[in-house]
């Protein structure tokens, strides 16, 4: 791996980080999973970088998080992470970037700004809800249907997020287009 792709994965991995200084909101329908900003680096990464390395770059991340640092919403860091509801929201941030990524690749001739909102919604809210699911089924012993009522508050605020992402994947493409890895 070139020393360009080292730097920008970590620099993807340092936004996620920053992106979990913004407070998150704790609805308690959701059983202390908060509201927060990382799931649209966890698009961007794979947007922006591609699948392989949109994935690395979360890897990364988590990785820095459970060793200690307090980097996600609510300043929360830790193997602890790994026994709390929110469990399958943060696994799924590695599933949610490779996808984002793919699907990006996969609408190459489509404009940036819809493919990158497909790419979104498909990897940041579909592949995440889905992992976010399980996890709070697994750990907080919901049946689906509790589950799936429990996420729902999370839409809205994805929505806007993965129109975000497009906007930001856009911006950078005209500004750059070689910033976006599956473009270039």
């Amino acid at each position: 791996m070139e020393s360009r792709a080292v730097v920008r994965i970590a620099l993807m991995a340092a936004i996620i980080g920053v992106l979990g200084m913004l407070p998150g909101v704790v609805l308690p329908i959701a059983m202390g999973v908060p509201i927060t900003a990382q799931t649209l680096g966890v698009m961007l990464a794979g947007i922006i970088l591609g699948p392989r390395h949109g994935a690395l770059a979360v890897l990364l991340f988590l990785f820095v998080v459970l060793l200690g640092a307090p980097l996600l919403a609510g300043g929360r860091g830790g193997l602890g992470v790994l026994f709390g509801p929110s469990v399958g929201f943060l696994l799924g941030f590695v599933p949610a970037a490779l996808v984002s990524g793919l699907v990006m690749e996969r609408l190459k001739s489509w404009r940036v700004f819809a493919a990158a909102l497909v790419a979104a919604i498909a990897g940041g809210i579909i592949v995440e809800y889905a992992c976010g699911v399980l996890g709070l089924m697994a750990v907080a012993r919901m049946s689906l249907l509790q589950a799936l009522v429990a996420t729902a508050v999370f839409l809205p605020g994805d929505l806007l997020k993965a129109l975000a992402t497009a906007f930001v994947a856009e911006a950078s493409y005209r500004g750059y287009p070689a910033a976006i890895a599956s473009r270039a």
